[in-house]
């Protein structure tokens, strides 16, 4: 078999327990588009796509989640349409030449949290000048250029970031819902160049993405009377796409991807993102990322149930959680986000049975 395009005869393939699971959780649909290019493309349509049969015939693989309704729509085309790239070198200037912002002196040129500054041996935190939430703070790395981290500085990044939402929750008690988030560079969204992530922490109502990941396990539970989050790893690892399962906690390359090469870490219900699995799987999986994969722009989100949820049982079900996504050539002039993903369904031109493989012999060697 040979990838996405593949998807419905891997699921016909498994045992019937197993492809009952898949099944109930995502449906996946093929599609067939045609198009009758004119002979003056041929040669430009060869150069670009292999062939002109490829552009003339094309098979499109959707995969919708049936619960929380995320949809892709793998297109294996779309992945090798010609896009007007910049080069490395002119983010290597770009990255020299905004040395000196402001996150380059954190303790004087960034606010202080009302109680003060976390410090670590690569970090140190700060309050964010235009705020998001009502606690809203910066874990400013040591180092200027986004991709220069390694694994100790990863792991810190998760125990800084939860020493802070400890202390601005012992500021304010009634904010429990701590987001840790990390823009790598300004094609990721990060505003700033110096390498830097973004710590939440919220009243109220958890933030929407994490409520619908409870709502949607809770359903799940009630109409099939089994856990969302373990069939989906299990779903995951039926059809070889998990790379790495060790000490309970789970990498995968994700079936129904927001964009290009996301990957989920998942750990087990009850389970602190700074347990050392957990925390070590997170950082071989952003080093894997940069050198194995070459993704040189990406967004990383921390998904963990609410700092008081051992009040609540129903939280049970989400254990923590890493989103991990590539944000394409950060030279690139080209969005890799528009009107499809942002109001009907992520399109996707890299197979996720590609990154699997590539991902599993890198996390092997770390």
């Amino acid at each position: 078999m040979n990838g996405i395009l593949d998807l419905p005869s891997r699921i016909a393939a498994l045992p019937g327990p197993a492809r009952d699971r898949v099944e109930r959780l995502f449906r996946v649909e093929v599609e067939q588009g045609h198009t009758d290019p004119p002979p003056e493309m041929r040669t430009w349509l060869e150069s670009h796509f292999g062939s002109v049969a490829a552009v003339r015939d094309q098979s499109i693989i959707r995969v919708t989640n049936r619960w929380s309704l995320a949809g892709s729509l793998f297109s294996p085309l779309r992945g090798r349409r010609p896009i007007a790239s910049g080069r490395r070198e002119a983010y290597a200037k770009l990255i020299d030449a905004s040395r000196g912002d402001p996150f380059c002196d954190p303790e004087h040129q960034t606010p202080a949290d009302a109680w003060g500054r976390v410090r670590g041996r690569h970090a140190i935190t700060g309050a964010n000048a235009a705020m998001y939430d009502a606690h809203h703070g910066v874990l400013v790395f040591e180092r200027h250029d986004p991709l220069a981290f390694d694994a100790e500085q990863v792991v810190e990044m998760l125990h800084l970031g939860r020493e802070w939402a400890d202390r601005s929750r012992a500021d304010d008690p009634p904010a429990v819902h701590y987001l840790l988030i990390w823009n790598c560079g300004p094609r990721a969204g990060g505003s700033v160049v110096h390498g830097h992530a973004q710590l939440l922490l919220g009243r109220g109502a958890p933030y929407p993405r994490l409520e619908r990941l409870l709502r949607d396990a809770t359903a799940y539970a009630a109409a099939t009377g089994s856990d969302y989050v373990s069939d989906m790893v299990a779903a995951h690892r039926d059809l070889g796409l998990v790379a790495s399962e060790a000490d309970s906690v789970a990498v995968m390359a994700h079936l129904n991807p927001l964009k290009e090469r996301e990957l989920l870490i998942v750990g087990q219900p009850g389970m602190d993102e700074r347990e050392p699995a957990f925390a070590r799987a997170v950082a071989h999986t952003v080093i894997a990322y940069r050198d194995a994969l070459e993704v040189h722009a990406f967004n990383l989100a921390l998904h963990r149930p609410p700092l008081d949820a051992a009040e609540d049982p129903a939280w049970r079900r989400v254990p923590p959680m890493v989103h991990l996504v590539d944000r394409g050539d950060p030279g690139s002039a080209a969005s890799d986000i528009g009107a499809m993903e942002l109001y009907a369904a992520s399109v996707v031109g890299v197979d996720p049975f590609d990154v699997a493989p590539l991902l599993r012999a890198a996390i092997g060697t770390a």
